[in-house]
């Protein structure tokens, strides 16, 4: 089987290199990929807003299987655009994207089929939101409608900082929108919550804890993502029950009332308190880096469980996983999530090899005359399976230290709330 990953980041690394163990695969591509793909896929780089060239490409390489990594191709379309060719895709269509690509949709279906999540406010113009905003409690969140790589969320603890929120989202911050969602703040801890679908059945896959904020104790602005753990300290049997009952179920009713059906990753983003689970929010994809920290834990053929979704035959295969714990940390470049400089080469990866239980995921890489240039704001993810999440962490850090990258940066407390030292 040929298949070919959509995307360029640590998830496409991940899914490439889960991938490549079945022995159903016979070639892989990347379009774009990154310089670590580049060791393990073919990498094609082109635009990808433009589904017609890529649709030739794929066509050219007689492509068996798409699998999409990214939300903004989803959420534009592709899969749509893929399906009309006769190209088998996984991943969810342009309207059931909606889950993620605007906030408001979500919430509105939360409010439809009595899904917990927070109480909000939809705001329609600034003058709306700032009159809201004199007889609001603090804190709060404020939430661009748009899909803004994890960065269009604002938690206010005063009302300047709601202001300030809502002058970049309507000042075009995160693209054009038209409307901006303002909730009240949910006390408790997060909890990433993924399932996998065929459109018929679904099967649960995995927990992971995610780190947003840059700082140590997760402290200062929010990213795409510093680190994770998996699984979630968090989950329990009744714990499942109620994710699945309260918020996957109705949801997945929802997507059916709408004509349609839910093809791919899930990802629930939960705010947990006494056991009980609220929706902040949906990702219609794998996490990142919480699909670098899960994958490695899988004990099936990820393509044919993936292939088994495309076919709607998901019922009959058992996802396994091993009796492990996994955790990543995330290297980025200096300056990120503001500015920060690009092509910088890093040496010395060859200093941290890959193994059965050690994996570098390249995410902001690019291979330049067989040198790895890091181009974007997280670089790579250093991820570990150990039988605790403290040895672990402790081994990923020895792994950065090898490399002693001067250009950046990692947070070296991931999974402080689970590791007692």
């Amino acid at each position: 089987m040929k298949i070919a990953i959509i995307g360029s980041g640590g998830r496409e690394h991940a899914l490439a290199h889960q991938l490549r163990k079945s022995s159903k695969l016979s070639e892989i591509y990347c379009i774009p990929g990154n310089a670590g793909t580049e060791k393990i896929s073919i990498n094609i780089d082109l635009n990808l807003e433009n589904f017609h060239e890529l649709y030739e490409v794929l066509n050219e390489k007689k492509i068996d299987l798409v699998i999409v990594g990214p939300e903004k191709p989803l959420v534009e379309g592709v899969v749509d655009f893929l399906e009309s060719k006769n190209i088998k895709v996984f991943g969810p269509r342009k309207k059931v994207s909606q889950l993620e690509g605007s906030k408001i949709f979500t919430k509105k279906i939360c409010d439809k089929y009595k899904i917990p999540t927070a109480n909000f406010k939809i705001c329609n113009s600034k003058d709306e939101a700032f009159e809201f905003l004199s007889s609001a409690n603090f804190p709060l969140v404020v939430k661009a409608d748009v899909i803004a790589a994890g960065k269009g969320v604002y938690i206010c603890k005063k009302i300047q900082d709601a202001e300030l929120a809502i002058n970049d989202i309507f000042g075009g911050k995160f693209g054009k929108t038209e409307q901006l969602l303002i909730e009240e703040f949910l006390e408790g801890d997060e909890m990433s919550f993924f399932i996998i679908s065929d459109g018929i059945t679904y099967k649960t896959f995995n927990t992971a804890q995610d780190h947003k904020r840059v700082g140590e104790g997760d402290t200062g602005m929010n990213t795409g993502g510093m680190g994770a753990y998996s699984p979630s300290s968090l989950i329990n049997n009744e714990l499942e029950d109620k994710i699945l009952k309260k918020i996957i179920d109705p949801t997945l009713k929802a997507v059916s009332a709408m004509g349609e059906k839910y093809v791919g990753f899930l990802y629930a983003g939960l705010m947990i308190k006494n056991n009980e689970p609220f929706l902040i929010e949906y990702n219609v994809r794998m996490g990142d880096p919480e699909c670098q920290t899960i994958l490695p834990l899988i004990d099936n053929d990820l393509v044919e469980i993936i292939d088994a979704c495309c076919n709607s035959n998901l019922k009959h295969y058992e996802i396994k996983w091993k009796n492990k714990k996994s955790m990543c940390i995330v290297l980025c470049s200096k300056g990120y999530p503001e500015k920060y400089n690009k092509n910088i080469e890093i040496k010395n990866l060859n200093e941290s090899e890959s193994s059965e239980k050690h994996y570098i995921f390249h995410a902001g890489t690019k291979l330049v005359n067989n040198k790895v240039l890091a181009i974007g704001g997280r670089v790579l993810n250093f991820v570990n399976l150990s039988d605790n999440f403290s040895s672990g962490r402790k081994e990923i850090i020895n792994e950065i230290k090898k490399i002693n990258w001067e250009g950046g940066f990692y947070r070296s407390d991931i999974g402080y709330k689970v590791i007692n030292e």
